[in-house]
């Protein structure tokens, strides 16, 4: 009776030394996003972020209900496209001269733009942590540019907006509408909407129920924007 294949495989992998038996684990641990991009696909898979796994592990839960992008206002889709990546539609998952200026800063000691595309945080918030650091970054980029490859950008916006913090355990733009102001996401105002889309850098500090001046000045700002957008959001809804 011939052994089964993963029995096989585990012999193979106990018979070789140490450090390959690492490499091999790591090269594991490097394919499996790329394949979950692909099995996100499927629209009915809701796929969760390494910040919501972190609560589940640390027993603290955290409050998310997915939504399809149909049934969130599209003043909140703009919104959050004029404020966290207006050339959404138009890049394929990094904005290559963006990361230029970046790197440009970066060496120069003096960075201080973020340069994270949609596609970019979407990644991180799926795959990969939270601190600042290369080797995250040049795990990030891959993986975004595969993610806005497979993935259409419409169901790239709507697992990005079903992931994104809007607050201590609370994740997505359903939960995020109701904790802070008592509606569903079909139901945003423009206001609310911008208020949503400038405490996502921050959403700790930042807090899109209660904002302070700085907060509602940015939420202005971005109001304006969202209003004369309409050129910018069209992969979305077209």
């Amino acid at each position: 009776m011939a052994m089964p294949a993963y029995r096989q495989a585990l012999l193979w992998l106990k018979s070789r030394p140490m450090i390959m038996r690492i490499a091999v684990a790591i090269a594991g641990l490097v394919v499996i996003p790329y394949l979950l991009i692909i099995l996100y696909l499927v629209p009915f898979i809701h796929p969760v972020s390494t910040l919501m796994l972190r609560d589940l592990v640390l027993l603290r839960g955290y409050d998310r209900q997915w939504v399809s992008i149909d049934d969130i206002s599209p003043v909140l889709v703009q919104s959050v496209m004029m404020s966290e990546d207006g050339q959404y539609c138009f890049h394929g998952g990094v904005d290559w001269g963006e990361m230029r200026m970046l790197v440009q800063d970066t060496l120069s000691g003096q960075s201080t733009r973020g340069g994270s595309t949609i596609p970019m945080q979407t990644a991180k918030n799926l795959f990969l942590w939270n601190s600042r650091s290369f080797v995250r970054k040049a795990l990030e980029l891959p993986l975004a540019v595969t993610a806005d490859f497979v993935w259409s950008k419409r169901r790239l916006m709507e697992i990005y907006l079903n992931i994104a913090e809007w607050g201590p355990g609370i994740y997505g733009i359903e939960a995020a509408a109701r904790h802070h102001f008592k509606v569903p996401a079909s139901k945003l105002s423009s206001r609310q909407a911008a208020l949503l889309a400038v405490s996502l850098p921050n959403p700790i500090d930042r807090n899109a129920g209660k904002p302070g001046r700085g907060l509602r000045r940015l939420a202005a700002i971005i109001e304006r924007r969202a209003r004369g957008s309409g050129d910018y959001i069209r992969c979305i809804y077209e």
